[in-house]
């Protein structure tokens, strides 16, 4: 139903119930939250299965993107 819906709306990017738990798991995990905590409200097993939903590292500051520009070429 989601994906769906995300196509109704012209969403390209591939979006479904995951989707939504891992913003939820990351912006729990970004605001301070343990991952201990989330894997509670997950519901999930382990934390090894929350940390699958944290997004966190898919981050990129735009000074990441500044090294690539300012990096001198060798050559």
């Amino acid at each position: 139903m989601v994906r769906r819906r995300a196509l109704a709306a012209w969403i390209e990017t591939p979006i479904g119930n995951h989707t939504f738990r891992a913003t939820g798991i990351t912006a729990y995990l970004k605001n301070g939250g343990t991952l201990e905590n989330a894997e509670v409200m997950a519901n999930h097993f382990s934390t090894r299965t929350t940390q699958l939903y944290d997004r966190r590292r898919d981050d990129i500051s735009l000074d990441e993107i500044e090294r690539i520009r300012s990096t001198p070429s060798t050559g």
